[in-house]
């Protein structure tokens, strides 16, 4: 969940040409989702918000420990950090 950027234009530039890509070699991401301006039912709202999908907790844990997840989270902590500032969140989500 990312507040909003001092920078937009420059925040927008490098999340799509830099963090995406980075993001996306994330070994086994099932899935990449970013919404802006999302609405809250509840909580402050934030100008974007970033959801990564995983089959199970073993594939987030390999990802995160990972070359890529190295790189990704270095360019989210030196670079978009400059921009704005970002919250994480790690759910695991169960049928029921």
């Amino acid at each position: 969940m990312y507040d909003r950027p001092a920078d937009v234009d420059g925040f927008e530039r490098h999340y799509r040409d830099i963090h995406i890509p980075l993001a996306n070699k994330l070994p086994d991401l099932r899935r990449f989702t970013v919404s802006h301006d999302a609405t809250p039912v509840i909580g402050e709202p934030c100008y974007m918000v970033a959801m990564l999908d995983w089959d199970d907790m073993e594939s987030l844990d390999a990802a995160l420990a990972s070359e890529a997840g190295n790189r990704t989270a270095d360019d989210a902590i030196t670079n978009l950090s400059r921009f704005t500032t970002f919250r994480a969140m790690i759910v695991q989500l169960g049928d029921k």
